[in-house]
């Protein structure tokens, strides 16, 4: 444990080399969870996993692990260095794991792979295809992680959960992903990270920076801004809903052309009243953006509708998340 706090602050001095193999500017660690946090600082450093013989890249803000370069137990860390670090950042797999630097929270990460174009949360290990539109990477699918941590009482109404499968039927997870309220998708209660803590029903927030909330390490909950700039991306709001919604679940023939991949589909919405409704004709996205205590903005797509919305909601009800990378 000791170890693991050590990961998490500035201090390189449990990261020194442990043999005479590799050279004092290289970062070696016992396993991946103990490398340090990729800080500025460390841009462009080479770390060593002892036991995988892997060699990792800081790029960014991430260690970039370079598959090639995995060595057999016979090759000194050196060795594996010399072999790896002019291909580090043209790693053929792309694959890039971010690590938690709080040492308040350690979160168990997730793993991006721009090649095969997934995610994988590591809290629950579950998979998502994700897509490029212009200076953007989306989940490809709305995310599916269960999160309990915040109940409410609102309206005469209360539940022990803020997130679910529409119409309570775990089938409706898989296809659809879950539904949470605001204050879920915001992580107001603080469990990952606190720039978003506080932001919930019946309270007023000042969120600063980009606000993880639910999502995986490394990626974020959008706020307008951004689902504006995917909108652009898309030839404009007018009709962006036709080209994110996917070529088929939805009502009456109002399917989109999908066009650039983003395959929105129509999960529906619950009330703080437990009910639900509009699944096949409605989807709505939360976004990280207030308007005041009780409304929050989300991002809206309808049946019959080309273009897409962007208006403030009840903060209560359950609504799809979709995770933008940072």
């Amino acid at each position: 444990m000791a170890m693991l706090f050590a990961a998490c602050g500035d201090d390189d001095s449990s990261f020194a080399p442990r043999d005479n193999t590799v050279s004092d500017s290289d970062i070696v660690a016992e396993s991946f969870d103990d490398l340090p946090v990729c800080s500025s600082k460390r841009e462009g450093a080479t770390a060593y996993i002892k036991d995988e013989k892997n060699a990792y890249m800081c790029v960014d803000g991430d260690w970039t692990l370079n598959d090639d370069a995995t060595s057999s137990s016979s090759v000194t860390a050196d060795e594996t260095k010399q072999s790896s670090s002019s291909e580090a950042l043209q790693s053929s797999s792309s694959e890039v794991r971010a690590i938690s630097s709080s040492s308040e929270n350690i979160s168990a990460g997730s793993i991006y792979d721009a090649t095969a174009k997934t995610l994988k949360d590591l809290r629950d290990d579950k998979t998502y295809k994700t897509v490029t539109i212009g200076t953007q990477t989306w989940m490809a699918e709305n995310l599916n992680y269960a999160y309990t941590g915040v109940p409410y009482n609102y309206n005469g109404h209360t539940s022990d959960s803020t997130s679910w499968c529409y119409n309570n039927d775990p089938d409706n997870c898989a296809k659809y992903g879950r539904l949470y309220t605001w204050a879920a998708a915001m992580d107001s209660v603080g469990t990952w990270t606190t720039n978003g803590k506080g932001c919930g029903h019946d309270s007023t927030c000042s969120p600063t920076g980009t606000i993880r909330g639910i999502c995986p390490e490394g990626w974020h909950l959008p706020d307008t801004t951004e689902w504006n700039t995917l909108f652009t991306s898309v030839g404009g709001k007018s009709t962006a809903g036709t080209k994110l919604k996917s070529t088929g679940g939805w009502f009456n023939d109002g399917n989109g052309t999908d066009a650039f991949g983003f395959s929105a589909l129509p999960a529906g919405n619950r009330y703080d009243s437990g009910g639900y409704n509009y699944e096949g004709s409605n989807a709505y996205f939360w976004s990280s953006t207030e308007d005041n205590s009780d409304y929050a903005y989300r991002m809206y797509l309808y049946y019959n509708y080309d273009y897409a919305l962007l208006y403030d909601y009840n903060k209560i009800n359950g609504h799809s998340v979709r995770c933008l990378k940072d």
